[in-house]
């Protein structure tokens, strides 16, 4: 059905029957999408096998995607070689003690 110039002067009749008539376009067009979909999946036209993955209902995401991620160590102990630090966080305790002795945070780049 083509689109008249104006849907004002159209009677309510009218409107009415153009309503229906692409409400069941629309289901159609929707139809075929769903055995296009169920061709495609191999499925009875939904996705997957109707359970859902992922977190169960109810939880939420929270934090940061690199939490708890290794980074290399930025800084070593001129003391103890062993002791090593990636700059995150707050400054541990052995780079506290010997920054008091009068060392720069950059005397512990590990090179």
């Amino acid at each position: 059905m083509a689109r008249p110039k104006s849907l004002t002067k159209m009677s309510l009749d009218a409107l009415i029957g153009m309503r229906d008539s692409v409400t069941a376009a629309i289901s159609e067009q929707a139809e075929n999408l769903q055995k296009q979909l169920a061709k495609l999946t191999g499925g009875g036209g939904t996705v997957g096998n109707g359970k859902r993955r992922g977190r169960p209902p109810g939880k939420v995401k929270r934090g940061s995607k690199l939490k708890g991620l290794k980074v290399a160590p930025k800084y070593r102990s001129k003391k103890d070689p062993k002791l090593t630090w990636a700059g995150r966080g707050a400054t541990p305790r052995w780079m506290r003690d010997e920054m008091r002795g009068g060392k720069k945070k950059e005397a512990f780049l590990i090179k």
